[in-house]
């Protein structure tokens, strides 16, 4: 008779790894012995400090939570497909999280032992699962997780999944301890009074040993040894050390590899040296609830704006940690904007929630500028506008009036998040940049076929949108009008062209930096103006005239132009290169300095940094050069 239930469960396993991995006798072979459960909202499949179940879950329906009790943490999100219960199980100890539904749910049980033979017998399967692991559980390939943040990344493999593992762990730099003469009593009650779970034994200010609240468990509770005894009775030796610039990632896997749950820190990562640290398992779980994927997913649940300005200053110190360690700027920038408009979109449906009707017609909430590239890295000012659909007369003031009242909302509480009011109120809440579908064409029309300085700069500002909430298909037709209005008018493409010359490259005749003359900034270097935007403009600009849709950031639009010019594919090169470090330095300088990193005092630059910015401009130079010849711009200049 067949087993129609382990079919089922065989279908369902089939498509998400390890499972996809393994062969089919093998899958059935665990669909047969897959024990489901069902849990109601808020039902605990397992508590923090619970002993471990002799199995791992598999999310088969609904949604789980991973939470720290100690402070109400929310460390994961699991739906479907996705593994948790792997660290307990592997590590064979107690839950140091708690699992609980946050919907209903239905989970797939599947015991050690049927773990065990998928480790030793299918390499492939092993590496998902440790991969698993040191990403803190959780799928990285999940076919349900809509999170774009590592679509179209072009990343080298080390840092494809959560990138939490390469950022320097946070220790405490205050280490409880106590000589090698202390009575076991003597260290609990330090402990106590600290707080703390551990203490560790020094001898000459080295780590010698150390007690954790689990020797005391172990040990002393079961009556092993008495209170009046030695440190050196219970404590484990030698300890395992790290420098002081451990990584997130080989914590995890240093705590897996030895079965222990803190780690020492000392000056040169040896027993030898100094004791300056301690890390512990709950430091490795408070760092994980600052990962990318846990604070889109904190967006989502975010009820206020107060709730998302939080988000997005754990954000900016996620920004910070990846420009330490040397990220590829192309995947921040993946992050970051992922984020943002996240955030965005969470901040339109609170305002949609808020207002007193439905939208009348559908809409189309875009970005504008730098987050329209997916470039904004720094809290700054936003740039938005609002599309809707084309509705009779009659109904057009109310209509545009519910949307000039939604946009208020939006921007409002995108100000409270930290995007400040644009100066120039570019934004949907101003009435000229909340229009209908036809009028947006009209207008785009207008400014194409009859261009002047004003009008090109909105095009610069305006041409970099993106559809962050709504329909996609009122931007497409946008877009499609954009197009054929450049066609009937072809000259328009040297007025741009013209436009993305206007700043010179930045060295003057004598390679002096071009710095501003007078006002608030005078003697400063606008990296923004004169160094970034030239690089943006000619992006922009030159996928314009090679038709390129649906393709705003500055980098993947050299990226395609290489793609069909490569006759230029070196210089392409060299502007995606000068671009990533004009955009790492000018976030560096931003966060170093707490503001908008666009003006630089060059006196306050070492040598080297003034040299690194430099070596950008040549590209800036060069590919302005083409565009002056390709656009023939020497005639009309």
């Amino acid at each position: 008779m067949k087993n129609t239930i382990a079919e089922r469960i065989y279908d369902f396993l089939k498509d998400f790894p390890p499972f996809s991995l393994l062969a089919t006798e093998k899958l059935l072979e665990i669909a047969k012995n897959v024990v489901v459960i069902h849990l109601v909202k808020d039902e605990y499949i397992f508590r923090q400090g619970e002993n471990i179940h002799d199995c791992f879950y598999v999310v088969q329906e609904g949604a789980l939570g991973i939470f720290s009790e100690e402070n109400g943490i929310l460390i994961d999100e699991c739906d479907e497909g996705d593994i948790f219960g792997l660290r307990a199980l592997i590590r064979k100890d107690n839950y140091i999280l708690s699992a609980k539904a946050i919907e209903e749910s239905i989970l797939y049980s599947i015991s050690s032992d049927l773990l065990e033979s998928v480790i030793h017998s299918n390499t492939a399967a092993n590496k998902f699962l440790i991969s698993s692991f040191v990403t803190n559980s959780r799928n990285p390939y999940s076919k349900n997780d809509d999170s774009p943040l590592f679509m179209h990344s072009q990343v080298p493999n080390r840092f494809e999944h959560h990138f939490t593992g390469v950022r320097s762990a946070e220790y405490s730099k205050d280490p409880v301890t106590c000589n090698l003469s202390a009575k076991i009593s003597e260290a609990a009650k330090v402990m106590a009074n600290k707080k703390v779970g551990s203490i560790v034994i020094t001898k000459n200010k080295l780590p010698f040993g150390i007690i954790t609240d689990k020797d005391f468990r172990t040990k002393i509770a079961t009556g092993k040894f008495g209170i009046d005894d030695s440190v050196k009775k219970i404590m484990s030796s030698p300890v395992i050390t790290y420098k002081e610039d451990i990584s997130i990632a080989e914590a995890q896997i240093g705590m897996l590899k030895n079965g222990i749950t803190h780690l020492c820190i000392t000056k040169d990562g040896t027993p030898n040296s100094e004791l300056v640290g301690i890390l512990s398992e709950h430091d490795i779980v408070v760092a994980q609830g600052n990962n990318p994927s846990v604070l889109i997913k904190e967006v989502k649940r975010a009820t206020t704006a107060d709730n998302l300005r939080f988000i997005r200053e754990k954000a900016q110190q996620l920004l910070k940690g990846y420009l330490e360690q040397q990220v590829p700027i192309q995947f921040v920038t993946n992050v970051i904007s992922s984020i943002n408009d996240a955030i965005t979109k969470r901040v339109i449906e609170i305002s949609l929630a808020e207002m007193d009707a439905r939208p009348p017609v559908k809409f189309g909430w875009m970005a504008l500028g730098s987050q329209g590239r997916g470039e904004q890295l720094l809290l700054t000012d936003q740039d938005n506008a609002l599309v809707f659909d084309d509705v009779a007369e009659a109904q057009y003031e109310k209509t545009k009036r519910y949307f000039l009242d939604l946009s208020e909302a939006v921007t409002t509480k995108l100000n409270t998040v930290g995007f400040e009011y644009c100066p120039a109120l570019m934004m949907a809440s101003n009435p000229e940049w909340c229009l209908s579908v036809s009028q947006w064409k009209a207008q785009f029309d207008n400014w194409i076929t009859k261009p002047d300085e004003d009008k090109i700069m909105l095009c610069t500002i305006f041409f970099d949108y993106n559809l962050v909430y709504g329909d996609s298909t009122l931007v497409e037709e946008i877009s499609e009008s954009i197009y054929e209005s450049i066609e009937r008018y072809e000259i328009f493409m040297n007025f741009l062209g013209r436009n993305a010359l206007k700043n010179p490259p930045p060295l003057s005749f004598f390679r002096q930096f071009l710095v501003e003359s007078s006002g608030e900034h005078k003697d400063q270097f606008d990296i923004k103006a004169r160094a970034i935007m030239p690089l943006v403009d000619a992006a922009r600009l030159l996928s314009l005239f090679n038709r390129f849709k649906n393709n705003n950031g500055t980098i993947s639009r050299f990226e395609k132009l290489i793609q069909v010019e490569p006759q230029n594919s070196d210089l392409y090169l060299s502007c995606i290169d000068a671009f990533e470090a004009l955009l790492r330095f000018r976030t560096i300088q931003g966060l170093k300095n707490k503001d908008s990193g666009r003006f630089v005092d060059l006196k306050l630059l070492s040598k080297a940094d003034r040299l690194e910015l430099r070596s950008c401009f040549k590209p800036i130079k060069d590919v302005q050069e083409l565009i002056s010849v390709r656009f023939q711009l020497s005639q009309i200049l």
